[in-house]
């Protein structure tokens, strides 16, 4: 089957399938005589397995891995499941971070309140002025400056 095919019997783009034939998790396809790519019907099962995978964290240089050693005929069952107990993990950390974030902006939110009762409704309460530097790199990379510019 032709790119294009494949490609919407998948639901990924047909960039997307020449990415993954240049990571090596698709095997480059045959050409016709027009010089089109021509995939064997397996390929569709392997794009779908690339998408779950995808789906549930695992990344694409996790997958070449995976993948080159299952078409050497290896079994990598353990080292995916490896990886899921690394990536559960990893959520937990995020999970724990997020929870800790949300009482900090829970914090800031009822100090907020508390700023904006006692300002003039014609007056500044300098709100992101003010949030102390342990907010800083939450949202964002770039560094905390101060409201001065320096």
């Amino acid at each position: 089957m032709r790119s294009g095919q494949l490609a919407e019997r998948t639901g990924v783009s047909s960039d997307t399938l020449r990415h993954y034939e240049r990571l090596g998790l698709l095997r480059k396809p045959s050409r016709t005589t027009g010089n089109y790519r021509s995939y064997p019907p397996e390929s569709e099962e392997r794009v779908e397995l690339i998408q779950r995978a995808l789906s549930i964290g695992f990344s694409l240089p996790e997958l070449k891995t995976i993948l080159l050693a299952r078409d050497r005929g290896d079994a990598p069952c353990l080292r995916v499941r490896g990886l899921l107990d690394s990536k559960i993990a990893e959520l937990n950390v995020q999970i724990t971070d997020l929870l800790r974030l949300r009482r900090q902006l829970n914090r800031l939110a009822k100090n907020w309140d508390e700023r904006l009762r006692a300002t003039k409704k014609s007056e500044r309460a300098h709100l992101l002025v003010n949030v102390e530097h342990k907010f800083g790199n939450i949202f964002s990379r770039r560094p905390i400056r101060n409201h001065k510019g320096r």
